[in-house]
Parts: structure tokens; sequence; C-alpha cells
């Protein structure tokens, strides 16, 4: 999915809000057991913070271009079920003709053939996006609150709606039901549009290189679909992932045992500066509250890194920067339906979006 520009820092600040309360209690209470109850020996050197910050912010950068990779792959499988489609489409409409055979079909005929190979195949294309939203143990939108709740508000339609709901219409009663017994659903389609071929070649509608043509189509579309498998089904290794979780939390709790003696050093030299100015004078005293603002904000830019690298780890799930094939999967239907001459009123308008954020 994909969400405006002008509405991402307030959608992300919503969506890490819950960390958010928890930064404050990590950096206020060190703070007031340090000022208020006098607790000075309460702090840590900076230095060996800020080399842990250092050394996981690089960490972080592997994590979120390893993770950014595989968000990216899935982009492009997805343009090349898009190029697939439309060639696919033009192939229905110029292939599957009287030109062979001795039987010849009228062209309402020949239209509801073709119209039936298309619909089959939007009935591929429903089946690959259903699988590929199944959530896996690993994928964080099961288990984190936060991400339950934003995909709660964005109305994901593969979790609104059942795979035999959307199928209908698509497909034959008889077809329908063998997709649904079968455990791969999208391959149960692609087996009925290669037996389909078949039957059009016994009849003569395509001969023997056109036959081929289509098999062929069939494999790259097999490839496609074993690609976004692949992604789903294999997560981004594991040990990385937590370890990286393990890190930013670390670097989290250490980070205003560092920060408050910091500011009580600048608050120092600033008392040691001034001259007479009350106002002043009360700042400086004061200087060491500056931990908590300072300290939230950089855990905060941390912590969002950290999820933004979790869920673009996956991008099937359906989170917001996830790649959006149910719009996707909608603007094929609507191209090669359109291209075989389909009736405009029976085609299905754009996906719409929620919240801003394409499906």
């Amino acid at each position: 999915m994909y969400t405006k520009d002008k509405y991402s820092l307030r959608t992300v600040l919503l969506w890490t809000r819950r960390y958010i309360y928890i930064f404050v209690l990590i950096s206020v209470i060190p703070v007031v057991l340090y000022q208020l109850a006098g607790w000075k020996w309460l702090h840590l050197p900076w230095r060996p913070i800020g080399l842990v910050g250092t050394a996981l912010a690089f960490i972080s950068g592997f994590k979120n271009n390893a993770s950014y990779g595989r968000l990216w792959e899935a982009r492009k499988i997805y343009g090349g079920i898009v190029n697939a489609s439309r060639l696919f489409a033009t192939m229905v409409n110029d292939f599957i003709t009287n030109e062979f055979t001795e039987n010849n079909k009228t062209d309402e005929e020949l239209f509801l053939i073709r119209k039936t190979i298309i619909m089959r195949h939007v009935a591929w294309m429903t089946s690959l996006r259903h699988a590929l939203r199944v959530k896996k143990p690993w994928e964080t939108s099961g288990n984190n609150t936060s991400d339950k709740e934003h995909m709660q508000s964005i109305h994901i339609q593969e979790y609104k709606y059942t795979l035999e709901e959307e199928l209908d219409g698509y497909l034959s009663d008889e077809e329908k039901n063998y997709v649904l017994d079968k455990t791969n659903k999208q391959t149960a389609c692609l087996n009925l549009q290669s037996k389909n071929f078949k039957e059009l070649k016994m009849d003569g509608l395509i001969e023997d290189f056109r036959h081929m043509e289509f098999k062929n189509i069939i494999g790259e579309l097999f490839a496609l679909q074993g690609k976004s498998e692949r992604i789903k089904n294999f997560p981004y290794p594991r040990q990385f992932a937590t370890l990286n979780s393990f890190f930013v939390w670390f670097f989290i709790l250490l980070l205003p045992f560092g920060l408050m003696h910091e500011f009580e050093e600048i608050g120092i030299s600033l008392i040691d500066s001034l001259s007479g100015n009350e106002i002043y004078f009360f700042i400086a005293k004061n200087f060491i509250w500056l931990t908590i603002p300072f300290s939230i904000a950089i855990s905060w830019i941390f912590i969002t890194m950290e999820r933004v690298g979790d869920v673009s780890e996956n991008p099937f799930e359906g989170m917001s920067n996830d790649v959006p094939i149910t719009t996707i999967s909608r603007g094929i239907e609507i191209d090669i339906r359109e291209m075989i001459g389909d009736d405009k009123t029976e085609i299905p308008n754009p996906h719409p979006e929620y919240n801003n954020t394409q499906m």
C-alpha cells in the first residue's frame, strides 16, 4: 500500500504512539531519581552509549536495506504480472479465431470464450492475493497491537471477504469447486487455463504455434507466482531481525542515563558563565530536564526505523508501505476486460482508498 506524503508523519506518529508513551516513562524515571531524589550516582558515561548508538545505526541500516530489497522485489514481481496480463489479453484477443477451425464460431461465441479465459485469469490474481495475505507466524501484523489497529482502519479486502465470495462471477460453479478444493488455489486456476487451451487446440480455434505461445505465457505466470510465494513463505532471517530489536531496546534503556549527566554538565557550565539573570540561572540549573524530550526524540527515531524495517520485511501483509496488490489487481482486471471489449457496465471501478492509502 502507499500513503500520501502529507499524511505520512501524522500516520507514523499515530502508529508509534504506544512506543512514545513507553519512552516518556523510560526517560522521566531516571531524571526524577537523579534530580529530585538526589541519586547522583545514577548515570553512565556517554561515550560507550554513543558507540552503541553508532553501531546500532549501521545494523538498522543493513536491516532496512535488506527489507527494502524484499519490498522492491515484490513490487517488480507485480509489475511483471501487470505486463504479462496485458500481453495475455492481447494474445487471447488475436489468437483465438476461426482461422484454423472447421466449425466456425460466431463473434458472440468467440467473445464468450475469450471472456471466460480473461475472467479465469482474474480468478488467478484473486486467488494469488488471498494466498499472499495469509498471516504467517513471523509477520508483525498478527501480534503487534499498533499494526492490527492500523490494518483495521484501512479495510483490507482479503480480510473482509473470503476467497469463495470473491470468486463469484469469475468461475463457473464446477471450476470454482475445483479451485476451492485444492491446496494451492492459484495453481489450480492456471491448470484450468492450460486444459482450456488444449481444448481450444483440439477444436481448431488455435493451432500448434499459438498453443505453444499460450503455454509460454502460463509458464511466465507460474514463474511470477512462484517468486511472490518465495517472498511470502521465506522470512527475513530471524536472527538479524530479533537481535536488531533487542539492540534497539537496549540502547533506548541506556540513553537517558547517558544524556542526563551530559545535560547537567552543560547546565553547570552555563551557570558559571551567566551573571545575575535569575531566569537564565533557573534554566541553567534545570537544564537536565531537557534529557526527557531529547531522549524521547532519539528513541522514537530508532524505534521507527526498526518498525519500518519490520513491516517492510513482509511486503504482502497489508501495511501502508506494502505492495498494493488489491489495487494493482483491480487495475489489471479493468485493463484486460476493456481490451477484449467487455461491457463497461459490468467492469468494476478502481479499488477505493481508505485513509488515503492504496491497498
